[in-house]
């Protein structure tokens, strides 16, 4: 009885759940292969901070907002009214691509919100953690980029 309850546990620790979570530094380069280092004036460190605070560094988190009327999909929380297939689709794309870690997709889409009128304040949480921060280095830390 007591082998089997451990070799339950132990189970348990070794089976990956699947999630799809980047850590901060595989985000760092990614975005800045794709292109954002500055994009639009923003600094990568900017770019990495909201990804964070969107979506934890999980391109695959979908986030269904029942109040606003959308879904947010992917690293950036892209929502679905406006920029992919349920919606408008102004990224011209499946919101479903979203989700995938390469970001190709993802960083093509966030690239034409940014240069609307909003910049990245067109995401709220960028505005109330990553703007004006002083901390904003620290996204980096370690970082090989």
């Amino acid at each position: 009885m007591k082998v089997s309850v451990v070799l339950t546990l132990i189970g348990y620790l070794v089976v990956p759940s699947g999630a799809a979570v980047l850590g901060r530094c595989v985000v760092a380069k990614k975005l800045h292969e794709g292109g954002l280092s500055n994009f639009e004036g923003y600094s990568l460190e900017n770019w990495v901070c909201l990804a964070y605070f969107e979506s934890k560094f999980n391109p695959e988190a979908i986030y269904e907002n029942t109040r606003g009327g959308y879904t947010g999909f992917g690293l950036f929380q892209i929502r679905d009214n406006d920029w992919c297939d349920r919606g408008k689709n102004l990224c011209h794309e499946y919101c479903s691509a979203l989700l995938n870690p390469n970001l190709k997709k993802t960083i093509e889409c966030v690239k034409k919100i940014v240069k609307e009128k909003e910049g990245m304040g067109a995401w709220h949480s960028w505005s109330l953690n990553c703007q004006n921060s002083d901390t904003l280095a620290r996204w980096l830390d370690g970082c090989k980029v």
